[in-house]
């Protein structure tokens, strides 16, 4: 089989396809042929290195996979040949909270990824997917739409009464205005281009805020609420936006961190958490239940993904720098 393979050193130069020896399932394994794979901000971190540069190489990059059981190993009660199926991104964590040991199994960084033609799975990390979606569209869901789900419903809690905030356009954040709409909450988007804040409203968004134009955009915000703030604010921004979303958060509101794409570490205004009386929870994904739980509602609104673009699977390294350039609205796949 063919798959792509950080090698002897990191850097989207060192992301090469090469050959495999078939896999083959052992007790308890599945053995898929994945239809679809999608790209992640981790993704481009873990092949430049910046994610973790004591990752052992050789490594097949990539948590999101989407792809059709072909063969089982003994024992297998979970799936059977032909089953439509997602790999979940930690592959130990099933439910209730994560460990340290589980975050051990995560695809395309601590064990290999997504990026082949087939990968064997355990059973227990594989879930079904939607029937109404494609293989492109269903291998967007394992990391960021089960991040914005947990964010919102698994750890956050939200109501129909309640203001989401949704920083920039890529995947988990368009997830959350999807989900948040889908639960009847209004939505607050931020970015750079008036294009996709045009975009986000179509979706559902009830106002957007270019950051660019309106820097004080926390200002913006609070006018926007009363001068009550937000109930829950998706941060992808890390350390370039946390003291802003602090700002413009309510009272009892939550943070819930996702990204670092404007730093990793900064003098965050702890006076504001509690004077704010705030929840700020570190979102890592989530777990199978959760997956499980989520793939239920999108399939009983036939909620749809937002692709950005699709890519064949032997311009991996190209859709790497799409994604570097920062030009997608929602979701990068890769078409096998």
């Amino acid at each position: 089989m063919k798959a792509f393979q950080i090698q002897n050193t990191f850097g989207l130069d060192s992301l090469n396809l090469v050959d495999l020896p078939d896999p083959r399932p052992g007790p308890g394994q599945a053995l898929v042929r994945v239809r679809a794979a999608s790209l992640n901000f981790r993704d481009l971190l873990t092949v430049k290195g910046l994610y973790n540069p004591r990752m052992p190489l050789p490594r097949i990059p990539l948590s999101d996979g989407a792809g059709e059981v072909v063969a089982t190993g003994a024992g297998v009660t979970r799936v059977k040949p032909g089953d439509r199926v997602a790999g979940i991104f930690m592959q130990t964590w099933l439910g209730g909270r994560p460990t340290a040991a589980m975050t051990e199994s995560a695809l395309g960084g601590a064990i290999d990824g997504m990026l082949a033609e087939q990968v064997v799975l355990h059973e227990d990390g594989l879930v079904h997917i939607p029937a109404h979606l494609s293989y492109e569209e269903a291998s967007t869901l394992p990391c960021a739409a089960v991040t914005a789900w947990n964010a919102l419903f698994g750890e956050g809690r939200l109501q129909a009464s309640q203001t989401v905030l949704v920083q920039g356009t890529g995947g988990v954040s368009i997830f959350a205005l999807q989900f948040a709409r889908m639960a009847g909450a209004r939505v607050i988007a931020t970015s750079s281009s008036d294009e996709k804040l045009a975009r986000a409203r179509a979706l559902g968004a009830g106002e957007g805020i270019n950051y660019r134009t309106t820097p004080d955009w926390e200002k913006k915000v609070w006018q926007l609420t009363g001068r009550e703030g937000v109930d829950h604010i998706i941060e992808v921004g890390g350390a370039g936006t946390i003291n802003k979303s602090l700002q413009c958060l309510r009272v009892g509101g939550t943070i819930s961190m996702i990204g670092v794409l404007a730093g990793g570490s900064a003098e965050v205004r702890t006076v504001l958490m509690l004077h704010k009386y705030a929840r700020v929870q570190g979102i890592y994904v989530g777990s199978r239940e959760m997956f499980e739980d989520m793939n239920r509602a999108i399939a009983g609104h036939v909620l749809r993904p937002v692709v950005d673009r699709v890519f064949p699977f032997a311009e991996a390294r190209e859709a790497l720098r799409h994604m570097e350039s920062a030009a997608h609205f929602g979701k990068i796949v890769l078409s096998f």
